[in-house]
């Protein structure tokens, strides 16, 4: 019974990618990518929560809670919450700077103010880069999702059938199917997430649950660990719009107003949490024994809820792992044909964008297959090198005259250090390497922008 829900839920998400292409045929390039900047409120809040919570919600959050305890994952709620006031104000001017170069990738709008090939080029590769990780992340997330439904196959197969399915959203209609399937995606989401805590607190009561969970793990922080969350809280709230796919969302917006108004609803979401929390002391309090921690809500929905509720939470968390990584292809393929490939014909980049898709989820599903990780380590992994842009993005939407060269050092510091910390595993004391890497990639940029003759100043000084 599971599965033929589940099923219907998917085909549905297929009809409703076919129905968002209705009127939009012959759909151009800004059209496949950013709707043609036509979005309303409605279509821009699913969309950007459909990329916000994502299935590492789901699953990453719930596995990072039973593998490590409940202090481990104050960093996620942290930064989510904080990373919303920064979005209702940074937000409106990302799209006003991408309406002003005509953008549809992050390395446009680096492009339209600096003027600089070279400096197009770092941001361009290393986005797709730190990106991988976030694909690496949907494909695991996905696999513990299929697995709930009993189908026993083998990993390859589950990703290959979640390849495919993210690939038809993105071949109907781009962005405009995304911004359809997700408001099919939030509802089950949501659905799924208060069913299995409500089911957990039925089954076994709060009180219980939270108690067991009190003998695994203390609910105090060390100072490691507080140092820890709240530089993470910090770094990645920072980030928390810099990630390509994110800007690309704004730019489907039809006004500036439009992304405040749908920032003054997203912390709505957080309710959530608590159910999830429930469900991942689930698993605690019933010795479960998991072949991952990712598996841990699950595990809770598997155990308490009968075949047809089962294959909502599947469907739900399916869909949510799906529809980032459509964005995250949408992101990338447009980033390869059109500013990597700057020769390549506008007519010729929306063809061009789908093989470059598919070869991003060939080199996602290798990465997945052979290194399997804790998701909310994917988590870090990617913002460590996303974040970096957050210095020159600032430049941009401000308006500010700085040298594209000191830029471009600025990030590579940032990136190349974050990379080589967390290779050597060094230990910062608990902070979060990424946000000592960014404060690097500040002082670089300033002092090359200064040593190249530049200071920092309004564009319309010149």
């Amino acid at each position: 019974m599971s599965t033929i829900v589940f099923l219907g839920f998917i085909v549905f998400s297929i009809y409703l990618a076919v129905r968002s292409k209705k009127g939009h045929s012959a759909q151009s390039v800004h059209d496949f990518f950013v709707a043609s900047r036509q979005f309303g409120a409605y279509l821009v809040f699913f969309l950007a929560a459909g990329e916000i919570y994502s299935i590492g919600t789901m699953v990453g959050f719930p596995g990072g809670i039973y593998a490590k305890g409940p202090t481990y994952g104050i960093w996620f709620l942290g930064y989510i919450l904080l990373a919303y006031p920064i979005g209702y104000f940074i937000g409106p001017k990302i799209w006003e700077a991408g309406k002003r170069f005509n953008a549809i990738t992050l390395p446009d709008l680096f492009k339209g103010h600096y003027r600089s090939r070279v400096l197009e080029i770092v941001v361009a590769a290393s986005a797709i880069l730190f990106l991988l990780p976030w694909g690496q992340l949907q494909f695991t997330g996905l696999v513990a999702a299929l697995k709930g439904l009993g189908w026993d196959f083998q990993p390859l197969y589950l990703i290959l059938i979640a390849a495919a399915l993210a690939f038809t959203y993105i071949a109907i209609s781009g962005v405009r199917a995304s911004a359809y399937i997700a408001v099919l995606k939030d509802v089950l989401m949501v659905l799924a997430i208060v069913i299995t805590g409500v089911a957990v607190s039925w089954e076994t009561g709060v009180t219980h649950v939270f108690h067991t969970a009190s003998q695994h793990f203390s609910n105090q922080m060390n100072s490691r660990q507080l140092s820890f969350s709240m530089s993470t809280m910090l770094f990645q709230s920072l980030g928390f719009y810099m990630m390509p796919f994110g800007i690309q969302n704004f730019f489907t917006a039809k006004s500036a107003n439009t992304i405040r108004r749908t920032q003054v609803a997203m912390p709505l979401y957080m309710l959530m949490y608590p159910f999830l929390v429930l469900a991942s002391y689930y698993a605690l309090s019933q010795n479960l024994h998991l072949g991952s921690p990712n598996e841990a809500f699950f595990a809770a929905a598997i155990r308490l809820l009968p075949g047809w509720l089962l294959g909502l939470v599947a469907a739900g968390a399916s869909l949510s792992g799906l529809l980032v990584l459509a964005g995250i292809c949408l992101a990338i393929g447009p980033i390869v044909t059109r500013n990597l490939l700057p020769g390549m014909p506008e007519s010729k980049q929306k063809a061009g964008a789908k093989v470059v898709i598919v070869i991003y989820l060939l080199v996602s599903i290798v990465m997945t297959l052979l290194t399997p990780k804790l998701m909310l380590t994917l988590i870090n992994t990617a913002y460590y090198g996303i974040t970096q842009f957050f210095p020159g993005v600032m430049v941009i939407l401000f308006g500010l005259r700085v040298k594209p060269m000191a830029i471009a050092l600025g990030i590579l510091t940032g990136q190349i250090m974050a990379v080589a910390l967390y290779l050597h595993h060094i230990d910062l004391g608990g902070v979060n390497l990424g946000l000592v890497c960014l404060v690097a990639n500040i002082v670089v940029a300033s002092v090359a922008n200064l040593l190249a003759g530049g200071r920092a100043q309004l564009q319309s000084a010149s």
